[in-house]
């Protein structure tokens, strides 16, 4: 698995391990549990609002998403997480 960092120079790819796991809860059935970056989705928006991840609960089934800040949004890109980037619409 890679993951893809930007620098001045442009996009770099990086190797992450396949073993890289998150933990994340849910918050309908309590249950704790570690994801794979394969079962996690991470969504940027233009502002805090759409800016999430989201996965679905292992134990309950429940579609879960959650806030994401600059600093869970630095690891799950860089662990590998697949990224959707949002769109404003042109003014």
């Amino acid at each position: 698995m890679t993951a893809t960092s930007t620098t001045r120079s442009g996009p770099v790819t990086v190797p992450v391990p396949d073993a890289v796991r998150f933990r994340a809860a849910c918050p309908d059935c309590r249950e704790r549990f570690e994801l794979a970056a394969g079962a996690l989705r991470l969504a940027i928006g233009a502002s805090r609002r759409t800016t999430f991840y989201s996965f679905t609960c292992p134990a309950c089934g429940s579609a879960v998403r959650k806030p994401a800040g600059e600093r869970i949004v630095e690891l799950l890109s860089g662990g590998g997480v697949r990224t959707l980037r949002l769109h404003t619409a042109l003014r």
